[in-house]
């Protein structure tokens, strides 16, 4: 099948963009999925495709999608955040179509192209991290030619109606673009800005600031500011060409919990590569899954020790020089715990950057918590 350009979407209320998909990555998450999938389905132009990968969860969480789709499962109204209310609730009509594979037949490529639901629900088989479970749902959908870009997109979010056709008309306007961000607001806060497109990262002691995080939805950055700044993709939401993916690759699984999106944007020649639409509306819950905390070492001892191990093997992979640097902020990150007496998370932190410094790279990537 001849592959679909990006422009060739229609704006009918309902109808798919022929040539979009998207991909959402599940673990024990199946109620926040539901209201980001109910979201998704109101998308005008809505996708092609949207693929569901499920990374081994112990909620049952697919018979609760499958049971949603199928229209046996109410969906719950937000409790929270009644600006975004409108955005997931009241549902969608079900029942919904759709078709349910494991991992080794949809990384085949499934019933694609020809057969292929405009739903897809993928059994991964075990918890593969962010980049490996993303991938899984890359692969089945790279498999159709007529797919010309994909929105990697978190589970924990709900997008405003029009988000894809912004991010459709950036990557018209602006091809040389292959990764773009959009802009992603706090749900629970939906007036502050989380960020604008991504981050921009200090090498020297490896640190990331989110664009325009703090500010208000009325305060906000310039898209050129925003494009002047930015270094990697906020992985909440993700656009990526079919362009990008082929001369890039799919993301490196060894991560497995952050930093995927500066290495992927790093190893794609960093800014050149990077668009911004202001105009792609996405709310984000934050860290429902892994326990991502808002302030300076927080979170759980799971996500603190893959972002602090992370930290470090990103360092010796790109910019070895900083390394040193790099690994005081762990040790100040240990520190704060300590004073915190949060001891089973500053020995999290202290494990991970052993093993970052200690250990050959292969094997300290394959080092898990």
């Amino acid at each position: 099948m001849d592959r679909k350009p990006l422009a060739s979407y229609s704006s009918a209320i309902g109808a798919p963009a022929p040539g979009t998909a998207i991909v959402v990555l599940n673990w024990n998450g199946w109620s926040d999925t539901i209201e980001c999938l109910e979201s998704l389905f109101r998308l005008d132009p809505g996708p092609q495709r949207i693929v569901v990968c499920d990374n081994a969860s112990e909620d049952n969480s697919l018979d609760h999608l499958i049971a949603w789709a199928e229209g046996r499962l109410n969906t719950i109204p937000p409790t929270k955040a009644d600006e975004t209310r409108r955005l997931s609730f009241p549902p969608v009509v079900k029942p919904i179509p759709y078709k349910v594979y494991e991992r080794a037949e949809a990384e085949a490529g499934g019933d694609l192209p020809d057969d292929a639901p405009r739903l897809a629900f993928i059994r991964t088989g075990a918890n593969l991290g962010f980049a490996g479970g993303n991938n899984v749902g890359l692969r089945y959908l790279l498999a159709d030619s007529s797919i010309s870009a994909i929105w990697i997109l978190n589970n924990d979010t709900v997008v405003e109606r029009s988000a894809l056709g912004a991010l459709v008309s950036e990557a018209l306007s602006n091809p040389a673009a292959g990764l773009i961000g959009a802009t992603v607001l706090e749900y629970e806060r939906p007036s502050m800005i989380q960020a604008q497109a991504g981050a921009k990262y200090l090498r020297c002691i490896g640190w990331a600031t989110h664009i325009g995080a703090k500010r208000k939805w009325s305060d906000r950055l310039k898209k050129n500011s925003v494009e002047q700044q930015v270094d990697y993709i906020l992985g909440a939401s993700m656009f990526a060409t079919r362009a990008f993916l082929e001369k890039a690759g799919l993301m490196d699984e060894s991560y497995f919990l952050y930093y995927e999106e500066l290495d992927w944007a790093t190893k794609a020649a960093g800014r050149g590569a990077l668009g911004y639409a202001p105009d792609a509306i996405v709310y984000h819950k934050m860290g429902r899954s892994i326990g991502t905390g808002r302030r300076l070492a927080s979170g759980s001892a799971l996500s603190l020790y893959y972002l602090n191990r992370n930290r470090l093997l990103i360092a010796r992979r790109h910019w070895p020089r900083f390394l040193l640097t790099t690994a005081a902020v762990n040790l100040f990150m240990t520190a704060l715990l300590l004073m915190r007496f949060r001891l089973r998370e500053a020995k999290a932190v202290l494990r991970a950057t052993a093993v970052a410094l200690s250990k050959p790279l292969d094997v300290a990537f394959r080092s898990a918590f």
